[in-house]
């Protein structure tokens, strides 16, 4: 494995980067600062919120590339470089249709901030970890003033077990993906992370070669594919595993920051040469 070529490194978040307190650790902004030095860019690629993922990662928000909402839209500092959105009419016809799955908790998320109807707290508890910027509204189907990237749906059943059953009959028509444990999320059928990456890639002009990617659940297939250097977290899903080219630590045991470690090493052993 050859790390002195890596340009650009991207990471997921929850699973991932995030450890299951939901915390980065401080070992990562450290070894930020020496990827920096190196002039290798980094980018937060996740299924959350913006506005979450700068919280998580407001030390050096305005030095990384964020993202968001599953590839929905791409934001450096504040210019945003890509969005993916879904029209509001295929929004309220989706939300309609969750509504009939029973354990379906729906999130609709938009530009200026994520909207959520449901009135039952423990879901709303856990909705705030990944939503910092919402509204609580009375119906969804009434909120046309905004541009949406996806719906979220959680099931406390799981994802896989109760949700995607059923959503996947639309996957003609949207693209459908279990993100997370308990998490199915909905978009046009363009966006992913995979896509989200590739435009970036031929922004920066760095090639699959030069890009290193961690991920853990099946919305992280897409731009496990733009990478040579791809990492699967122990934990990750089967499919992601299968995937990757290579495999790290768990989210819990610093994974991300493991690899990250050997990638300095090699450049720093590059400059001595």
């Amino acid at each position: 494995m050859d790390l002195t070529q890596v340009k650009l490194v991207v990471s997921d978040m929850d699973g991932t980067l995030l450890n299951d307190e939901g915390k980065v650790s401080p070992k990562f902004f450290d070894l930020f600062k020496q990827l920096q030095k190196h002039d290798v860019q980094f980018i937060a690629a996740s299924g959350r919120q913006y506005y979450s993922i700068i919280h998580k990662l407001d030390a050096i928000k305005d030095e990384i590339i964020v993202v968001a909402e599953n590839g929905g839209i791409t934001i450096k500092k504040t210019e945003v470089l890509d969005t993916c959105t879904v029209d509001t009419e295929t929004v309220h016809n989706l939300i309609k249709q969750m509504r009939e799955i029973e354990d379906a908790h729906i999130v609709l998320c938009g530009k200026e901030q994520a909207y959520v109807e449901s009135d039952h707290e423990p879901f709303i508890e856990i909705f705030q970890e990944y939503y910092t910027k919402f509204k609580r509204v009375p119906d969804l189907t009434e909120i046309n003033d905004d541009h949406f990237f996806k719906i979220a749906v959680y099931s406390f059943g799981g994802s896989e077990e109760t949700t995607y059953p059923i959503a996947k009959a639309l996957e003609k028509e949207v693209k459908v993906k279990v993100s997370g444990e308990y998490w199915l999320d909905i978009s046009h059928l363009d966006t992913d992370k995979g896509r989200a990456l590739k435009i970036l890639q031929d922004q920066l002009k760095v090639s699959k070669a030069e890009t290193m990617v961690f991920g853990d659940y099946n919305n992280d297939l897409e731009m496990i594919e733009q990478a040579d250097y791809s990492f699967a977290m122990q934990n990750a899903h089967p499919n992601v595993t299968k995937a990757a080219n290579y495999t790290t630590k768990s989210n819990n045991e610093g994974g991300v920051e493991h690899i990250l470690e050997q990638l300095i090493a090699a450049k720093e052993a590059l400059l001595t040469k």
